[in-house]
């Protein structure tokens, strides 16, 4: 795990990975993690603009993508026993099954209170409210992991909850036609809870890892995504039965601005990339933390911004400008921050080397 945590009473047993091949599992999963973050509520907000009124149903496209990791656990499964006739299906055990369903439930709960979000706000205001959740990350992360901070650390959680707030300037003026003021509120407020609820959530995954009294592989973190994303798909399954989103979902496709076949494409490709960022997310703690999660989705919140004025004409102030160059400073102040605390311990290392050399170059010269 990150070199700036430490764990009181457990530690986490991650299996032997070598540091190339991490580097590479990280660099995959801040991909994933970066189609997912900047893609989901662009293709979320498409629905809803054209015609889309199913919150329950986009909360349930937010993890109904779990069968694809299914199909990529058999694949390991396969790779595995050509090398290991013994090789063991469910890596899982039960005291950490019940541990994910329940992350499951509460993750189910807040995709319902993010789809309320941006279905009552401008992709750029849900977008500059859910990067809070960084601070609410770093906040969990210090209660629930022994975070400790460094002050690259804090310096990248100031920089970019600055930098949010920096956006928020320009919240007053962009409610959508039609919309009241009650109705705008509530949005905002449940997407905050939203926030509040993930920054949540993104440590209590690390707290899970560091308490399974197991060896974490990538194919146990996969099995954990798959049963958080199943549940979380139940959760939003019986409310889309009580809200009868099933029996509305023929009608809202033939009545879809975009047409019959681009509505169901969109919520196919809305479920494929929200696994994205949940996988990627889980694989970023995995490899690194889950406040290195937290600041990836906060740095990636001005290229959402961007992508929302070139797709949706959304207006692109000053205060975008200044929150992309806050959000870039944060992100190379935590990394570089990295830098160092994997630097010095191969100082330490060297310095020791060479103390133990000088003394045997001396009595060899005797």
């Amino acid at each position: 795990m990150d070199n700036h945590i430490s764990v009181t009473n457990t530690v986490p047993m991650t299996a032997k990975v070598s540091p190339a091949a991490k580097k590479t599992l990280l660099i995959l999963n801040c991909i994933l993690l970066s189609i997912g973050n900047c893609g989901g509520p662009l293709i979320m907000r498409l629905y809803f603009v054209h015609g889309g009124h199913r919150v329950w149903l986009s909360s349930f496209l937010e993890t109904a993508g779990w069968p694809f990791i299914v199909l990529i656990l058999i694949v390991l499964f396969f790779i595995r026993r050509k090398s290991n006739t013994k090789t063991t299906i469910i890596y899982m055990r039960p005291r950490l099954f019940f541990a994910t369903a329940f992350i499951g439930i509460i993750t189910g709960l807040d995709d319902y209170l993010y789809a309320y979000g941006v279905k009552r706000l401008p992709v750029s205001t849900s977008a500059l409210i859910i990067a809070s959740q960084l601070g609410f990350t770093a906040f969990f992360a210090y209660i629930l992991v022994k975070l400790k901070f460094t002050p690259y650390s804090i310096n990248a959680v100031v920089l970019l909850t600055v930098g949010a707030g920096v956006l928020a300037l320009h919240t007053s003026s962009d409610r959508p036609k039609g919309e009241s003021k009650k109705e705008y509120m509530l949005g905002f407020i449940m997407t905050l809870a939203a926030a509040l609820l993930y920054g949540f959530i993104l440590p209590l995954i690390e707290l899970t890892y560091n308490k399974a009294k197991q060896a974490i592989t990538y194919t146990l973190v996969l099995e954990i995504q798959m049963v958080m994303c199943l549940f979380a798909t139940i959760f939003c399954t019986v409310g889309m039965i009580v809200n009868n989103d099933f029996k509305v979902i023929p009608r809202e496709a033939t009545e879809y601005g975009l047409g019959e076949t681009n509505y169901y494409t969109i919520l196919c490709a809305s479920a494929l990339i929200w696994q994205c960022f949940f996988l990627g997310a889980i694989g970023v703690i995995f490899c690194a933390s889950s406040l290195l999660s937290g600041i990836i989705i906060a740095v990636l919140l001005p290229v959402t911004e961007t992508l929302a004025v070139v797709f949706f004409k959304e207006k692109f102030q000053a205060e975008k400008g200044v929150s992309l160059v806050l959000s870039l400073w944060g992100f190379a102040s935590y990394f570089y921050g990295e830098y160092k605390s994997t630097k010095k311990p191969k100082d330490i290392l060297e310095s020791t080397k060479q103390s133990m050399e000088l003394p045997l170059s001396d009595y060899s010269r005797v």
